[in-house]
């Protein structure tokens, strides 16, 4: 699933840390949640997508990775996006 072009312009203008920003770890993060999100409604309905069930586990472990690097660069930016998002209950 792509996401059109105004809802990635939503989600960048809602997570930049900056006025240019389109690929800090916020954004990505907040990009490839919205997409993972999409993809668990898709297979709760086709459950036998194997092909999706994988580009959701590739997400899954891509977005672990961009939240592994900005825990260890900046831990307050860390919180910050969690909460937002609402990822860790």
């Amino acid at each position: 699933m792509a996401l059109n072009v105004e809802q990635k312009r939503n989600i960048i203008d809602k997570f930049k840390v900056h006025e240019n920003d389109t690929g800090s770890p916020e954004v990505q993060i907040a990009i490839l949640t919205e997409k993972i999100n999409y993809l668990t409604e898709h297979l709760k309905i086709h459950k036998k997508d194997h092909h999706s069930r994988r580009g959701l586990l590739m997400m899954v472990g891509q977005r672990r990775a961009l939240l592994n690097y900005l825990r260890d660069r900046n831990f307050e930016r860390y919180r910050a996006i969690i909460g937002k998002l609402g990822l860790r209950k």
